[in-house]
């Protein structure tokens, strides 16, 4: 099992709304709207790293609201 965090800054007025659709993701298992640098705090998990892979650039980066992330893989 792979644990990530990913941080991510949406377009403004577009925090909730993204956050709704991350949710409905079976890979997401936590999402957070943050003040500060960044708008966006996600909980993912997958079975594998290129799991992972797929999931941020197959779903996370076709999303046009989403203009920004940084992933910390758990360790």
């Amino acid at each position: 099992m792979v644990t990530a965090f990913i941080l991510m800054v949406t377009a403004a007025g577009k925090e909730r709304e993204v956050m709704e659709k991350l949710l409905a993701m079976p890979e997401v298992k936590e999402a957070y709207v943050v003040y500060g640098e960044y708008d966006l705090v996600v909980k993912v998990e997958t079975d594998t790293l290129k799991d992972l892979d797929q999931f941020i650039t197959e779903k996370i980066r076709k999303m046009t609201e989403i203009q920004m992330t940084s992933t910390m893989i758990a360790i």
